[in-house]
């Protein structure tokens, strides 16, 4: 069971889940990212800034021992990593406001670069599931994202993603990486972040 639960944690880590929101948003809602055309570029340039340069990061970390377990088990040994993405995270959305004239990418980039800020800054007094922010923050994006969808072509994604969800926080659970009350908190604040991002930036 625990086998299982670290393979879903590692699927659906967080630095992955804004390469996920694009490629769902791709495929289901390709008028989201006008004037660009949907291309598989832009998912890989998601895919390295986001998660690349941030994995680099923690890799560095290790070898220099600022970090000794990249799961990062403790809320003290999160403090740094999380600087150094949120960092990343803000200067990529800043980059993508000068260099890529695509304004709901930048929107969706501010989103979620809002998530990565409040998860450092919560960090720093608590240690919340990031996990569940991230899927919960996706959740709360994608639910007012349906009343723009044509022919509801994203309800079907989003409930899917609502489960996913829950598996996540299951397998959290599971490993014994957070409480029930840390998990919570996170899939709150993300659902919030998400919703109300969503809704004032579109």
């Amino acid at each position: 069971m625990k086998g299982v639960a670290k393979v879903i944690s590692v699927v659906f880590h967080p630095l992955l889940v804004t390469t996920y929101l694009f490629l769902l948003l791709t495929y289901f809602l390709p008028v989201i990212l006008q004037p660009a055309r949907p291309s598989l570029w832009i998912i890989l340039l998601i895919f390295i800034t986001t998660f690349a340069l941030p994995a680099v990061n923690f890799l560095l970390l290790r070898l220099t021992g600022s970090i000794n377990d990249l799961n990062m088990p403790h809320q003290h040994q999160r403090m740094l990593p999380f600087i150094f993405i949120s960092a990343i995270y803000v200067f990529v959305t800043v980059m993508f406001y000068w260099k890529f004239p695509i304004p709901n990418l930048l929107r969706l980039m501010m989103i979620v670069s809002a998530m990565v800020v409040f998860a450092t800054v919560v960090t720093f007094f608590y240690k919340l599931s990031v996990h569940s922010l991230a899927l919960w923050g996706v959740v709360g994006m994608m639910l007012p994202m349906n009343k723009v969808s044509d022919a509801g072509s994203l309800l079907i994604p989003t409930a899917i993603v609502i489960v996913i969800a829950g598996i996540v926080m299951s397998s959290r659970l599971a490993l014994n990486a957070h409480t029930p009350k840390e998990v919570f908190i996170g899939s709150f604040s993300g659902f919030i972040i998400g919703f109300f991002g969503t809704i004032i930036l579109f």
